[in-house]
């Protein structure tokens, strides 16, 4: 079932612009069901980046901006406003941070494409992502309980 349901990207309303923060720092948002991290950095420009920072997915949101990166408030991991990747060297650099981090692969965050429309801020992201997801979560338990197709084993 879910591969019929095909990646849609879209620019689809985040958050208003009066919400914006100053810049070097950052505010939370949805978009098409995803949590986004929006990001404003020294220079006023927008960055979009996705709101869970791993390795235990607490808010990027509440993260300071510099230098072209965001800082994991928690566990000090810097992510590139471009790509999203850690930087190099600043894999869970909080002293926190190097107590957990030795125990999980560095990974980034996704990355989104952002702009001001009006008094909005559009991320573009699939909207179909969530749908599709979905798709295959309640086609699992359905077919466990032999109803998906509308018959039992």
């Amino acid at each position: 079932m879910a591969g019929n349901i095909k990646p849609k990207l879209q620019y689809v309303p985040c958050v208003s612009t009066d919400d914006l923060p100053g810049p070097g720092k950052a505010t939370s948002g949805v978009a098409g069901g995803l949590a986004i991290c929006i990001a404003v950095d020294e220079s006023g420009s927008l960055w979009a980046l996705g709101d869970k920072c791993p390795p235990i997915n607490q808010p990027l949101s509440f993260g300071k901006v510099a230098n072209g990166a965001i800082a994991d408030p928690v566990l000090g991991t810097k992510f590139d406003l471009k790509t999203g990747q850690v930087v190099e060297g600043e894999w869970c650099s909080s002293p926190i941070g190097k107590i957990v981090g030795g125990l999980f692969e560095p990974a980034g965050v996704p990355v989104y494409p952002v702009k001001t429309k009006g008094n909005v801020v559009e991320v573009q992201v699939d909207v179909n992502y969530k749908l599709a997801f979905e798709s295959q979560y309640w086609s699992g338990i359905l077919d466990a309980q032999g109803k998906s197709n509308g018959k039992y084993y």
